[in-house]
């Protein structure tokens, strides 16, 4: 059969399989290396929650077909967070659907309101899914390039340019627009402010707002990030989307939400309906443990995080490599240094994992804007981080100018 299937045909080669190929095969010829790959949480869940899995799936009558939107206690267990944390009232009934983690509810969400030719705006670098939900869903895209300062902080004004720009452009006019605060991969972080004048923006535009706050706990400054939701008239075109993979490193219990207009959040739990049963009932009864319980374990988090965070960005300091402070987010958004600048990416990854044994996540994978960077996941101990940052550091003393890289490089293919 000769005959290619139109949704695959969309979906361009994984950027980051290159890489994976490599690291899979110097692991294999024993080499140690250091992944800041993947966005993997690696502490363990808090005990209580894991405890209260265990309870629950030793009840004989847990096992069994769950809800799709959710078990009721787990609904309010998110409307109750959403009370305590950002004073945002939340029918538990109409205004929140549990989903199989945010991936699953922003491509289901896609799907259901998405028609062939429909335009969705998508940050350009962005966390792959909240553009390809669209793209298998049918939908074009315009890529709204999300652009920061020298220090790492987000350039509001820029971002609103593109975005009257992109509406004022685009034929038919785009129907939602995809935000992500604090952002995967950028570790960019919003106001209030910024939020209010997007959400004006699109009340009068007729423009859903699809608003991804997985990392809205995984903050380092005192400054809590905001919800979308705490604008007034959110809800009339507004549905976000919240995680427990981060806040309370549950990653692989794929477990989250979507919470706001109840048009929205009706059409996702509709298609759900059709395409599955909901998250086994233990795991949703544990992330109501998770919601209602104990909050230490999430500032231990955060103090982990940011721990990470300061000892390699002080080790890339000593190393000449200046990466902006994230202000959030497990991520560092690393510009290639100059000396490396014209290698791209995806070239400066696989000469980190050769040279350093340091595995990160190209830029390009992230979008075409993001090809000057790379992604670095603090997933690793701290003395990993200190281990990769010296390997680093020789890596740049014993290869100091583009010449000598793209010798490397030649070397290396």
């Amino acid at each position: 059969m000769s005959q290619e299937f139109h949704r695959i045909k969309r979906l361009p080669p994984y950027v980051f399989a290159e890489v994976n190929a490599m690291k899979a095969a110097a692991r294999r010829a024993g080499e140690d290396i250091i992944d800041f790959g993947m966005g993997n949480p690696d502490p363990a869940p808090p005990q209580h929650i894991v405890d209260k899995l265990v309870e629950t799936v030793q009840n004989p009558r847990t096992h069994g077909y769950s809800m799709s939107r959710g078990i009721p206690g787990l609904r309010k267990a998110l409307a109750a967070y959403y009370g305590r944390r950002f004073g945002v009232d939340i029918d538990p009934e109409t205004e929140t659907v549990v989903t199989l983690g945010s991936k699953e509810g922003l491509a289901n969400l896609a799907a259901a309101i998405t028609s062939p030719g429909d335009i969705i705006l998508v940050p350009n670098p962005s966390y792959p899914i909240h553009a390809f939900g669209f793209i298998i869903a049918g939908a074009a895209l315009r890529h709204i390039p999300i652009g920061h300062d020298e220090q790492g902080e987000f350039n509001a004004e820029s971002f609103m340019e593109q975005l009257h720009r992109a509406v004022k452009h685009s034929v038919p006019k785009p129907s939602a627009v995809v935000l992500n605060f604090p952002a995967n991969p950028t570790s960019l972080v919003v106001d209030l402010d910024f939020y209010k004048e997007v959400v004006d923006f699109c009340r009068a535009q007729e423009i859903y707002i699809l608003s991804d706050i997985a990392y809205s706990e995984i903050y380092f400054d005192g400054n809590p990030p905001p919800s979308i939701l705490q604008v007034e008239g959110a809800k009339e075109i507004a549905v976000e989307f919240y995680s427990l993979s981060k806040t309370y490193s549950m990653a692989g219990w794929r477990i989250g939400f979507a919470t706001g207009n109840k048009k929205l959040i009706n059409a996702l739990t509709r298609i759900k309906s059709y395409l599955d049963y909901g998250a086994f009932t233990p795991i949703q009864v544990a992330a109501t443990a998770a919601l209602n319980g104990p909050q230490d374990c999430v500032e231990e988090f955060r103090n982990l995080y940011r721990d990470r965070r300061d000892i390699f960005i002080e080790g890339m300091q000593s190393a000449g490599w200046n990466i902006p402070v994230p202000a959030a987010t497990m991520f560092a958004w690393a510009p290639i240094p100059k000396a490396f600048e014209e290698l791209g990416s995806l070239d400066f990854s696989k000469l980190l994992l050769q040279e350093a044994g340091v595995a990160v996540a190209p830029g390009l994978g992230f979008g075409e804007y993001g090809d000057r960077h790379v992604r670095i996941a603090l997933v690793e101990n701290k003395h990993r981080i200190r281990q990769a940052n010296r390997n680093i550091k020789a890596f740049f003393q014993k290869y100091p100018d583009a010449e000598s890289a793209r010798e490397l490089l030649k070397k290396s293919v």
